[in-house]
């Protein structure tokens, strides 16, 4: 059996408990839930969708100078200047 789409299974049968690629998904009381395909994929559209509102996040986060560094921006360049360097972030980053 193929790896199965856990995140997408969850979020189409939010009553399953557990998921096993080579099983199946079942709920608490060891019932086997009957996964349709359709259902997972609409699933893992809305679930990336619901991603790409917040990307933009992750994106900044991984280009944001460290706080050290922040600091001695505003050390060396006062607020203004720190205020330039996250701008140019957020810009490359906008908010959907």
């Amino acid at each position: 059996m193929a790896k199965l789409d856990h995140d997408a299974i969850r979020k189409a049968y939010p009553d399953t408990v557990s998921i096993d690629d080579s099983t199946g998904a079942f709920k608490q009381d060891g019932t086997k839930i009957t996964l349709v395909q359709s259902a997972i994929d609409s699933a893992r559209v809305q679930l990336d969708a619901d991603y790409a509102k917040v990307k933009y996040k992750d994106d900044r986060k991984a280009e944001y100078p460290s706080v050290v560094d922040q600091l001695d921006d505003i050390y060396h360049n006062g607020i203004d200047g720190w205020k330039a360097t996250i701008k140019a972030t957020k810009d490359k980053y906008p908010k959907p």
